[in-house]
Parts: C-alpha cells; structure tokens; sequence
C-alpha cells in the first residue's frame, strides 16, 4: 500500500505525529465504512477486532478530519422494552472517498509509470488498449447490432451507466456529424499523466460507431468535460439520414 493509502482517514497533515500502525488500523476503519456503510461502531469492532474504546478513538478522529459522519437511526424496539434507543450508523463523506479516489489514483500511476521504465511507453498504450477492451466487450457488440443512426445514443446511454454521465449535441455545422460529451472521468488524475488512456478510449469509441472520430478536449487535461467529435456517418450508410442522438 502506497504512503498516501496507509494516511487515509488520517488526514496528512495530522498523520505526522501518529504512529505508523495507528494510521494503517484508522485506514482500515475507513475502508470499511466506505464499503461497507452506514455501519456500527460495535460491527466494525468485531471486523477488526478491536476494543470499544480503541473503536471509537479511530472513529472520533475521522470524525474531526470530516471523513465520516454520523448517520441516527432508530432501532427496532424490542419485546420486552419500550421505545428502541436511536443507533449511530458511520458512513463515508465525500472527502473521504475522494481520500481513497486520490490513493488508488497514485497506485495506479506509480505502477504505470514503472510499467513504462520497465517496457517502454508502448507497454503503457498496449495497457491501456486492454483495460478499454473490457468496456468496448461490455459495450461493442450492443452498438455495432444498431443501425448507424441508433449508435451515438446507445453509446451515451451505455457511457452513462459506466459512470460517465455522457451526453450528445448536434456539432457545429462545419464540422458535420456530432459531439459526444464526457462529464465525469474516474481516472482523470492518472490520464493526465498518461494520455494512452485517452488514445485508447477514443480508438473504441471510432471501432464501436464504425465511423472515424476525433478527441477535442479532456478533462484529464484541464477541459470541463472530455469532448469528441463523431463524424458523419460514412458513405453507403445516408439512408439512415445520419446518426440521431
């Protein structure tokens, strides 16, 4: 586990002063909580076997950096009691899934990068054409059984039950043909250190229209959203009347 992973739910300016196994056991408290939330303090005690007391130290912590936050839930009353005490559920904040975003995100980059020492950048590029080759197999065969006019919205659709929330404009009528846009990109912070994921996915996207298309901006590299621009559909295909969105 990288440095920055075994300081999640620490905070790193906090982490400083805190011993190494006291940071890697609130790592795994937060872990859990992430996926495994909203959870009992008592759970994650029998989880990792800690103490009420050692629990609830890791808990008060993450609850000052703001990672977690206290969910109130009333339990079911019991038989022989009257009204059920309130239960304190943790769940993960935003910052504290965007800790652990940040960590696998270096992970990832430090394995790429040594990839490329190692191999030389095409390794990088033959990688990445191989992690797309899971979503384009997810993907692929549904779009290429449409008609050429159906693509463009069956790949929106798709992109956005990846977690890309994608959408689709009429490009600018010099251009022709159509955008399909890219508002969320789980791994921006590594492609911006390595644009062969970027290549790879624009070179499945043109393999699943069956139609050339061209990346015009990414967040990756600073843009808002990842841009790309889909070219009319080719000749032969203008019946359909172009692709529709």
């Amino acid at each position: 586990m990288p440095e920055n992973a075994s300081q999640v739910g620490a905070g790193a300016p906090a982490a400083s002063g805190v011993p190494r196994a006291e940071r890697d056991t609130r790592a795994r408290v937060a872990r859990l909580i992430l996926e495994n939330g909203p959870v009992a303090a008592s759970a994650l005690g029998e989880r990792l076997g800690l103490t009420p007391a050692a629990v609830r130290r890791h808990l008060d912590a993450l609850l000052a950096e703001g990672m977690i936050e206290v969910e109130v839930k009333r339990a079911r009353p019991a038989a022989t009691r009257g009204r059920g005490r309130p239960a304190k559920l943790f769940a993960i904040t935003d910052r504290g899934r965007n800790t652990f975003v940040h960590a696998y995100d270096d992970l990832a980059a430090n394995a790429l990068r040594f990839l490329a020492e190692a191999a030389g950048p095409q390794a990088v590029s033959e990688f990445a054409r191989r992690q797309l080759a899971g979503l384009e197999g997810r993907i692929g065969p549904r779009l290429r059984a449409l008609p050429p006019d159906q693509r463009v919205r069956a790949l929106v659709e798709a992109l956005s039950a990846e977690g890309y929330a994608a959408s689709s404009s009429q490009a600018p009528h010099v251009l022709g043909g159509f955008q399909v846009c890219q508002h969320h990109c789980p791994v921006a912070h590594v492609a911006a250190r390595f644009p062969q994921l970027c290549e790879a996915e624009t070179e499945a996207f043109a393999r699943m229209l069956d139609t050339p298309v061209q990346r015009l901006a990414t967040i990756a590299h600073g843009d808002g959203v990842c841009t790309t621009h889909v070219s009319p559909v080719k000749a032969g295909n203008e019946e359909s009347g172009g692709i529709s969105l």
